[in-house]
């Protein structure tokens, strides 16, 4: 999740298409929350770490 935020990131900013870059920033946010969880050894989505 956090490597398809930081493509999306990518593509938003080379093509200027905005909505890449917003839900680029909210996969990013989202797969570093998950995985954060994961490492402190929450279960996340029914798994006891998160990559």
């Amino acid at each position: 999740m956090i490597a398809l935020g930081i493509i999306l990131l990518i593509i938003g900013f080379v093509t200027g298409i905005s909505i890449l870059w917003t839900i680029g920033i909210i996969l990013l946010v989202v797969g570093a929350i998950l995985w954060i969880l994961g490492s402190m050894g929450h279960a996340v989505g029914g798994r006891r770490h998160y990559w």
